[in-house]
């Protein structure tokens, strides 16, 4: 597998700056942000749907460097209840969708969404637990009126472009286990898949091999992320891990995303990129720093060096002992 990085962390960095950081550090690939929550640092949507001569000048300087980029992402909110919020990242993603076929880039990386908890709803709705009643009937009508059909029609669409859709699985959206990704994924489009972030499942209990086992059974992973989660048992106990403090609060939260190798050791790693190679998938792991107690350079250093110890770079071969 290919090692790359979610150049968000680098948005104070002009393109170019930021590509020689990343061809300095012996990465394969980046995964760009075109707008919504990763913001579009590093990509001019509109100028590069205009002008196949910008979108020409732009691969030369990924490719002139020995890159290739691996996913645009997008991650925002489709289904917001909030129309100008929803029509806004709707329109992000298929200007996102239309450049990926463009510049033939394979994946686009956004959130499924959640919508309020009815037609005249204000603010998002995430129901986590079935009694009362009334939040079982909320996730019925977000997943059969909102939901399906949004993703039904996107599917399409980005398959007709020849384009594959990475939904990370995260809290706050209807998709945030295997289980709501694969059943999203059944009622729409095989285009739709996970962009699967170990972060995200460890402080669900979710375990992170275990979830490329299910998912790539199915061939639902169609990108990664490399982000690590610690867990304070003794804040857990306190909190639960569904800790609504503030991420700056470290010492007291119950878990806090961390640097690569930081919240799980390089065995757990270990095992992750070889559960990955072992059920099919062979893109690029894509670094993401969100470290609070780590900048930004020695988070991101810390992360490839530990990847790289991990890292299966070469194909299995012949098995010449058989």
């Amino acid at each position: 597998m290919k090692l790359g990085v979610f150049t968000v962390l680098f948005s104070d960095k002009p393109f170019e700056e930021m590509l020689d950081y990343v061809k300095n550090a012996s990465l394969d690939a980046v995964e760009i942000g075109t707008g919504g929550n990763p913001g579009s640092a590093h990509c001019n949507l509109d100028e590069l749907l205009k002008s196949e001569d910008e979108r020409k000048k732009y691969m030369e300087k990924v490719e002139s460097r020995g890159l290739t980029i691996s996913a645009f992402s997008c991650h925002d909110n489709p289904l917001s209840p909030n129309r100008e919020h929803a029509q806004k990242s709707q329109d992000i993603f298929v200007k996102t969708v239309r450049l990926a076929e463009m510049m033939n880039v394979s994946i686009v990386n956004t959130f499924s969404g959640v919508p309020g908890a009815e037609e005249e709803s204000n603010y998002p709705n995430w129901p986590v637990t079935p009694w009362p009643n009334v939040y079982s009937d909320i996730l019925k009508w977000q997943w059969e009126n909102k939901l399906i059909p949004y993703w039904r029609e996107a599917g399409q669409f980005a398959k007709y472009h020849g384009v594959k859709i990475g939904i990370e699985p995260h809290a706050g959206f209807l998709v945030h286990t295997p289980y709501t990704m694969l059943k999203l994924r059944e009622a729409t489009s095989d285009a739709v898949g996970a962009n699967l972030d170990p972060s995200h499942l460890w402080w669900q209990g979710i375990d992170p091999v275990a979830a490329i086992k299910i998912l790539g059974r199915e061939n639902a992973i169609n990108h990664f992320h490399a982000k690590d989660t610690y867990i304070d048992q003794d804040n857990a106990n306190m909190y639960g891990l569904t800790d609504m403090q503030p991420y700056a609060n470290v010492q007291t939260r119950a878990w806090t995303f961390r640097s690569v190798g930081y919240g799980h050791n390089a065995k757990e790693w270990s095992n992750i990129i070889s559960a990955l190679r072992t059920y099919g998938y062979d893109n690029v792991v894509s670094i993401e720093h969100e470290d609070p107690i780590m900048s930004v350079d020695e988070g991101f250093n810390q992360a490839v060096r530990n990847l790289k110890w991990v890292n299966i770079a070469e194909s299995a071969g012949d098995m010449w002992w058989v």
